[in-house]
């Protein structure tokens, strides 16, 4: 799967469950770990969970297996690594804390969903 594609069936899962104010990032010019980053929010704990379930679930269909899912207990964000893609589900209070889209952004490519 390319990253492009895996990049969108990403944002599907999480438009999917609405999530809230979805980035992508082409972050590929600027790392070798990733070439997407994609930064959405959730309105919960749980949402968050969930978000971030979706995003494994609908990965998993397509023959992809995630790398590592991470922060999953406490649901303030909740990172899922897909290799090519990688996301970034936070609640609001985080969001604002680490700001990552601020960070990655000065060079990054960046698209709003």
């Amino acid at each position: 799967m390319t990253p492009e594609t895996l990049k969108d069936l990403a944002v599907d899962a999480l438009e999917d469950l609405k999530a809230v104010d979805i980035r992508v990032l082409n972050v590929g010019g600027m790392t070798g770990v990733t070439d997407f980053m994609i930064i959405a929010g959730g309105t919960s704990a749980r949402h968050a969970r969930s978000l971030a379930d979706a995003v494994v679930v609908k990965a998993k269909e397509r023959g992809v297996v995630p790398l590592g899912v991470e922060g999953e207990q406490h649901g303030q964000w909740v990172l899922v690594d897909l290799g090519d893609v990688v996301v970034h589900v936070m609640l609001p209070e985080a969001r604002d804390f680490y700001q990552l889209e601020k960070l990655w952004s000065f060079d990054a490519r960046e698209k709003r969903v």
